[in-house]
């Protein structure tokens, strides 16, 4: 049978040689070329280091942030071997540089335990790298083997001998502008990232130099630096600093075993304190594993069996008190828990969505086990703060209760099907999530252009009354009586809190539609608490964005100028695209520019071109990429500590060059 296509043989068959695969399809190795993937590089030469300090080789990493937009990561560790490969003869350093999958955390002897989640290892780095330079400090020699774009420039060579005293290892790097959609990294990004790394690894010194930023009075770069000798009890109290604590002494403790599977070890710190939310982070071999598992499950039973009994023993939920027919779950006792549950074993499972959710069975009984005993100890050694914790989960309790019925209401069979819509909700006709989205957009004069403006077909609009709720600060009960959140509820389909289930969602893209000013800002926030609070799973499954209307429209001089029409969405593209019109030529007029302070004063056909129409869009995606580094930036923004706010907003206000909303 004929066909426009040739014959299809083994000759067909491409096989991509060494890191070729890596440059082709970048997405597989680092998830994006995006900003995620370019942080991505800078995390898997760290996690080198950090596996170093894990097994008590390395106590110091120092980050640089060159000017030219390199990034160099020294340590102070062994030092990557540089001896020739007995089967691959060539130097060590090359192979780990060159080889996907080749390390030294395969077969247990030079590692213990690992973070092997990120897995593919330095050789990515050196991929998707114009340049990369790597440097080893070993045996009183310092090595040197350059490489561009993955290939070797030549040999290992000593470029020092006998001058060279310790060990250890300097990667440095240059993302390659080809494949990356920008090479500028963020000092945020990195240091909150540095920041719970050093809470992880007590004892560690992270050290950052940014070469890029010079201070206007000093000339000097800005620096930070990151140690925590009290590990995780730092992490949680750094966690809690804008929080009221119920009980002053964080809890905290570890253990360890050895089985036929290797050593487990586990380490917990925790706090409860006023708030209404629970914070609960968990790591393996310092990998954020925030999709949780078999850690997190074995912590939750042993909390909610020890909570109980005590709370009998100590006469609170005794028979004949008031609160004798009321039972506490779990969700009653972590309602203003803070907690971190670290893991390390010697060959984690990662399975879940995300590849973040450990999957290791017999980490849920030795965590169950461990917590009984470590729990149960502490409550009958503080019974005064215990009493404290589990008054607070008597409180929570009732208040689960009261907001039962409330929450019944909201669920989307219920409230959809009738005719009262709350919220004004404009549906859209397809009834395939996977094609749906809705816009959450700000008042009824942007929602009426956005209606306006939509895709009947595959596009629903809820305007938003006002001023949400801050969720921060309520209870559940307190929040499902907002209409605008009941509207939210409903609208989106999922429920909320235990209740939740992602298959419900109605639409896979849930986008937030405000103005580009200060309350469109708040209005903004405001809804990604509710969502981060009470739909979190709906920001890691990465149905949340960010819509980005414009701040002007430049029109050219000229008769035909509306067919040339421009739209800027930042005060420097506007710039731009001015410098453009009159490198062009203008014959001395001037364009004209109007800038949009509102959604409103936008018509539907400038709504549909510029924010709506998937062709002409541009949506930023909410991601989840460090949950407990939210949860601290949510409580620092929303809650009641106004010097925490103020002093971040002093401490940021450097970073902030120009409004890109």
């Amino acid at each position: 049978m004929e066909s426009g296509i040739g014959e299809y043989d083994a000759a067909d068959i491409t096989v991509l040689e060494g890191l070729e695969a890596v440059r082709k399809r970048p997405g597989m190795y680092i998830g994006s070329t995006g900003p995620r993937g370019l942080h991505h590089l800078v995390y898997e030469v760290i996690d080198n280091s950090v596996d170093e300090a894990m097994a008590g080789r390395c106590s110091v990493i120092e980050v640089r942030l060159l000017a030219d937009g390199g990034l160099q990561v020294v340590d102070d560790g062994r030092g990557i071997p540089v001896d020739e490969h007995p089967t691959l003869h060539k130097s060590a350093l090359e192979v780990v540089l060159t080889v996907l999958h080749a390390g030294g955390k395969f077969d247990g002897k030079s590692y213990a335990v690992s973070g092997g989640l990120h897995g593919v290892g330095v050789s990515v780095v050196n991929a998707l790298s114009s340049r990369l330079v790597a440097e080893v400090r070993r045996d009183g020699r310092l090595y040197r083997q350059t490489f561009s774009r993955g290939i070797p420039d030549g040999p290992v060579a000593v470029v020092a001998e006998g001058e060279t005293s310790g060990t250890g290892t300097s990667i440095t790097f240059w993302a390659d502008a080809q494949v990356f959609e920008s090479t500028d990294y963020s000092w945020e990004t990195l240091t909150t990232r540095f920041r719970e790394t050093a809470f992880l690894t007590a004892g560690l010194k992270i050290s950052v130099t940014d070469e890029r930023h010079l201070d206007p009075d000093t000339s000097e770069p800005r620096t930070a630096m990151f140690l925590a000798e009290g590990g995780l009890r730092d992490f949680v109290r750094h966690l809690n600093d804008s929080k009221e604590a119920l009980h002053p002494a964080i809890l905290h403790f570890t253990a360890g075993e050895s089985n036929g599977d290797g050593p487990h070890e586990v380490e917990i710190a925790l706090q409860w304190n006023a708030s209404f939310h629970e914070s609960i982070h968990t790591f393996a071999n310092t990998i954020n594993t925030h999709e949780g598992g078999t850690h997190e499950e074995g912590f939750k039973k042993a909390l909610t069996n020890v909570v109980n009994r005590f709370a009998k023993d100590s006469g609170l939920l005794r028979p004949g008190s008031k609160e004798k027919d009321l039972a506490l779950t779990g969700e009653d006792i972590r309602e203003g828990l803070t907690a971190i549950v670290s893991v390390k074993l010697a060959d984690p499972q990662f399975e879940g969505q995300t590849k973040t959710k450990l999957g290791n069975t017999p980490m849920r009984s030795f965590v169950e086990r461990t917590c009984n005993e470590r729990l149960r100890s502490w409550f009958d050694e503080h019974p005064a703060e215990g009493r404290i914790v589990v008054n607070k989960a008597i409180q929570g309790a009732r208040a689960r209760l009261a907001a039962r019925a409330a929450r019944d209401l909201t669920r989307r069979k219920g409230l959809l099907e009738s005719t009262a819509l709350p919220g004004k909700l404009a549906d859209c006709q397809s009834n395939d999530p996977s094609r749906c989205e809705i816009f959450i957009v700000e008042g009824d004069s942007a929602g009426g252009s956005s209606k306006m403006a939509r895709d009947r077909v595959t596009q629903a609009v809820l305007p938003i009354r006002g001023k949400i709720l801050n969720v921060e600060k309520a209870r559940l009960g307190k929040i499902l009586e907002n209409k605008e959140i009941q509207a939210l509820i409903t609208a989106i389909g999922t429920g909320i809190g235990d209740d939740f289930d992602l298959s419900k969602a109605r639409y896979h893209h849930v986008v937030m539609l405000m103005d580009a000013d200060v309350d469109g800002a708040h209005i903004r926030t405001l809804v990604l608490t509710f969502l981060f609070r009470h739909m979190r799973d709906l920001i890691d499954a990465g149905y949340v964005y960010i819509a980005q209307p414009p701040l002007y429209q430049i029109e050219p001089p000229g008769t035909k100028a509306k067919d040339k029409i421009r739209y800027a969405f930042s005060d420097r593209e506007r710039d731009v695209i001015l410098a453009e019109i009159d490198g062009n030529g203008s014959g001395g007029k001037r364009p004209r520019i109007s800038r949009f302070k509102g959604l409103g004063e936008m018509d539907a056909d400038q709504l549909a071109t510029t924010t709506m129409e998937r062709a002409g869009r541009t949506l930023l995606q909410v991601t989840m990429d460090d949950a407990a580094a939210a949860d601290q930036m949510f409580t620092v923004l929303m809650g009641d500590d106004v010097e925490a706010r103020r002093d971040f907003i002093v401490r940021n206000a450097r970073d902030v060059r120009f409004l890109d909303v």
